[in-house]
């Protein structure tokens, strides 16, 4: 990670090429993918299962960010001003 975007990169692993094979599915080349994330996202970590790779992602927004509630009081009545006639 760097600043606001996840960089993810593979390299592909040396393979046996003395086999024959009818069909090989994926290409074995390298890559890179980045993703642009939010403000106050942050990597927590990441897992590879079943050749899928799980980025665990944590929102963390700073209190002085957070929504707040405030409570709306009753108004104070002021003394209306009348109009009155002149003299």
């Amino acid at each position: 990670m760097h600043e606001n975007t996840l960089i993810v990169t593979g390299k592909a692993q040396k393979v046996d090429e003395n086999g024959r094979y009818l069909h090989r599915g994926i290409a074995r080349r390298a890559f890179e993918r980045r993703f642009s994330l939010a403000d106050h996202i942050k990597v927590n970590g990441a897992s590879m299962d079943n050749g899928l790779l799980h980025v665990d992602l944590v929102r963390e927004v700073p209190e002085e960010a957070k929504p707040r509630q405030v409570k709306i009081g009753e108004a104070v009545k002021q003394p209306q001003v009348t109009q009155q006639k002149a003299a």
